[in-house]
């Protein structure tokens, strides 16, 4: 039994001051490096699979508005072995005149036990990858096994990650890439053996067995009659009151979302959503877990609509953390 005089006395609250705290810091090329994309599409289908279960918190992002500039989300999420996770993303769409990404992020993790600050990292290239991951993670569960022709529209951030993922589902023997500008199709193609520029989307659209939309438009890009029975297509573009996607597509196509989170109005949910009954959609986690059904027939239109959730975020930085840790040479800053 350990004496009363070796005993160290209990500090109160007001003794305890939080001293010095080593936050590991990780930057957007350090993300880059770290982030494999293949672990990232296995993860986030476990991710979804947790969701399913009810295992994953994650309330809802509220948005702060700077009139005619931007706004700024937070999302946050958590799950048991993983590090309390915040995103703050800010989106301006100005910024690009500026040499400045249009989404900016940053994402802090806390540790589950105690709360503590452990890692400050980029975020930016993480918003942009996971978006990505999630569609393409649609494509590899729902489009047809013998799907060659895919069309990404889109030459952004997220077309180009579009582009980078894409080859790690299926074997496509040529991708075409249309934008609102055709230059920069041929830019983002470029970048792509498989990949070709094209002016004339319709067509692109009605030859296609996967159809990616990943534009920053606020009308419909493609029409509801271009896409051919068979078809997988996803969507992750975000621009209320109406969007990328058209909504008469959603009348003949099996939906499949992230959450039933996406039937509420934005900035939560999807604006091309709005007025649908939640019940007709499928949940990425109840596919992955096998309680709902994926494709029904070689004929059937699948149609998965984002919207991106913290989640998603939570899973890319817990992949970039740990293998920082394991590397073990991280810069580290005190707060």
């Amino acid at each position: 039994m350990t004496s009363a005089a070796t005993t160290t006395p209990r500090r109160s609250a007001a003794e305890i001051g939080k001293g010095a705290l080593p936050v590991l810091y990780l930057s957007e090329a350090d993300v880059v490096r770290l982030l494999d994309p293949a672990q990232l599409l296995d993860g986030l289908a476990d991710g979804f699979r947790a969701m399913a279960r009810g295992e994953v918190q994650a309330p809802d992002r509220p948005e702060i508005t700077v009139p005619g500039k931007g706004f700024s989300l937070a999302m946050p999420a958590w799950a048991a072995g993983m590090n309390l996770t915040v995103k703050i993303v800010n989106v301006f769409e100005h910024n690009l005149d500026l040499d400045l990404p249009n989404h900016l992020a940053v994402i802090m993790l806390f540790d589950q036990q105690t709360g503590a600050p452990v890692c400050i990292m980029d975020g930016t290239h993480i918003t942009a990858i996971r978006t990505a991951a999630s569609a393409v993670l649609s494509v590899r569960a729902l489009a047809r096994p013998e799907s060659r022709i895919a069309t990404l529209i889109g030459a952004g951030v997220q077309g180009r990650e579009h582009l980078r993922l894409l080859p790690l589902v299926r074997d496509f023997d040529e991708i075409r890439v249309a934008s609102l500008h055709y230059e920069d199709a041929e830019k983002l193609a470029a970048s792509c053996p498989r990949a070709r520029p094209v002016r004339d989307v319709e067509a692109a659209v009605r030859g296609s067995d996967v159809v990616c939309l990943a534009s920053h438009a606020y009308e419909p890009v493609i029409a509801s009659e271009w896409v051919r029975p068979g078809t997988h297509v996803s969507s992750v573009g975000y621009a209320p009151p109406r969007g990328e996607l058209p909504v008469e597509l959603l009348s003949r196509a099996q939906l499949f979302v992230e959450s039933e989170e996406a039937f509420r109005p934005p900035p939560v949910g999807c604006a091309e959503l709005a007025g649908c009954d939640p019940a007709s959609a499928i949940r990425l986690g109840d596919l992955f877990s096998g309680s709902r059904p994926g494709r029904a027939s070689a004929d059937q239109i699948t149609l998965y609509k984002a919207m991106g959730i913290a989640m998603e975020d939570m899973v890319a930085a817990d992949i970039v953390h740990r293998r920082a840790l394991a590397e073990g040479n991280a810069q580290h800053i005190t707060l």
